[in-house]
């Protein structure tokens, strides 16, 4: 039987990024950005084999921009397109895998909306106007949040009054689900164990991050909460802070709730602590010439990293390895290196030219002769959004 083609959609609020994945190969045919939708300035790019293009589309939607790639997409699929897989950010409890689409789970995905006001409704743009324009294919819905429904109640729930969760559904969902998930298959893969009968820590690593327990091909313990604040130090979220801090600061800078949500969201992390950047890169570049404010971020961030895998591991039987993936964690030797140091508990040891030589694309185990597996795998969620369709399909 031929190989079978699945376009993913990854909707933003003024952006589409999408890729088209064939199952017999690792290589994408065509991936690309519609960004700055909705202005003069909304321009299509794309990359196919080895030629990059780009093609202005002012003023377009999710719709108009949708209908610019689909015909781009069935070419480089010849003609064979089997199905379109959709990211969305936010299933609640209702999701607990990839779902076909229809209406029913068109309003799910809606009433969800109040957990993630600034993605699900971005992500039903674009499974409308998709649906819209290839009413005919079959579109499946991806959710970051379903790995993470096999936490036990334990580990989910908040110590807050019982009303809260069961009538407004307050309590821990996780994100980066599908990240997780694709790389504890593969690192499976890499050790030779069975998926089934493993267990990993899992640290995604990016301008957002969390990190994992991964039992068995089950998520046990995840770092994100209600909402992906929770949790590590990341590029512009502050993670985990005293919960009065909000009164805090309300009480004492008379600042509004709104005020302090953009504080933590948009203005901490790594580009609070450093008053610089929150590119990583840029952060390293600015330790090597001294920068005290990049040295101390980069200092947070690991430490709190390494006390997060130290309390997932609590979740764990045992330790297969460890896991790093993200842009951070598949790119930052130095990051890796100080992570592990934290962790002496554990044994971890890096091998430095392993460690120097797993960047850009490059996998592997990192870990010195003798002490708990360490590996580098980068992520493609990608292609565990089209795997997740190609299964349901079947």
């Amino acid at each position: 039987m031929p190989s079978r083609n699945i376009l993913v959609i990854n909707c933003g609020s003024s952006s589409i990024k999408f890729a088209l994945v064939n199952e017999a190969h690792s290589l994408f045919p065509l991936h690309g950005l519609a960004e700055r939708l909705g202005s003069r300035d909304a321009v299509l790019r794309w990359k196919r084999g080895g030629d990059s293009d780009s093609l202005m589309i002012p003023n377009a939607d999710h719709r108009a921009a949708l209908a610019q790639l689909l015909p781009m997409v069935q070419n480089a699929a010849g003609g064979k397109l089997h199905g379109i897989g959709h990211r969305v950010v936010h299933g609640g409890e209702l999701f607990t895998h990839a779902t076909r689409i229809d209406d029913r789970v068109v309003e799910a995905i809606r009433a969800t909306a109040p957990l993630a006001p600034l993605h699900n409704p971005a992500n039903l743009q674009g499974i409308e106007a998709a649906i819209t324009l290839v009413p005919k294919l079959p579109h499946v819905a991806v959710f970051d949040t379903a790995f993470h429904q096999s936490l036990p109640e334990h580990a989910y729930r908040y110590a807050l009054p019982e009303a809260l969760y069961r009538e407004h559904g307050v309590r821990r969902y996780g994100f980066h689900g599908t990240s997780h998930r694709y790389v504890s298959h593969r690192a499976a893969e890499m050790a030779g164990l069975a998926v089934g009968d493993s267990s990993w820590l899992s640290a995604h690593l990016g301008n957002g991050s969390s990190t994992c327990a991964i039992v068995n091909g089950q998520s046990l313990d995840t770092s994100m909460g209600l909402t992906p604040l929770e949790g590590l130090v990341m590029g512009t979220r502050s993670g985990d802070v005293d919960p009065n801090l909000h009164s805090h600061l309300a009480r004492t800078l008379g600042w509004s709730l709104e005020r302090i949500d953009s504080m933590l969201n948009n203005e901490s992390g790594l580009l609070g602590l450093s008053d610089l950047s929150n590119d990583m890169r840029t952060l390293e570049q600015e330790r090597e010439q001294g920068h005290p404010g990049a040295a101390l971020a980069i200092e947070v961030f690991c430490y709190r990293l390494a006390k997060s895998l130290a309390a997932m591991s609590c979740a764990l039987p045992q330790l297969d390895g460890v896991i790093f993936t993200g842009g951070i964690g598949e790119n930052s030797p130095l990051v890796r290196a100080k992570t592990a140091a934290h962790l002496r508990l554990f044994d971890l040891r890096l091998d430095q030219e392993a460690n120097a030589r797993c960047v850009r694309g490059v996998a592997g185990p990192i870990q010195a002769a003798g002490h708990p597996r360490v590996l580098v795998i980068p992520t493609n969620e990608e292609r565990q959004i089209a795997l997740d369709t190609l299964a349901l399909l079947d």
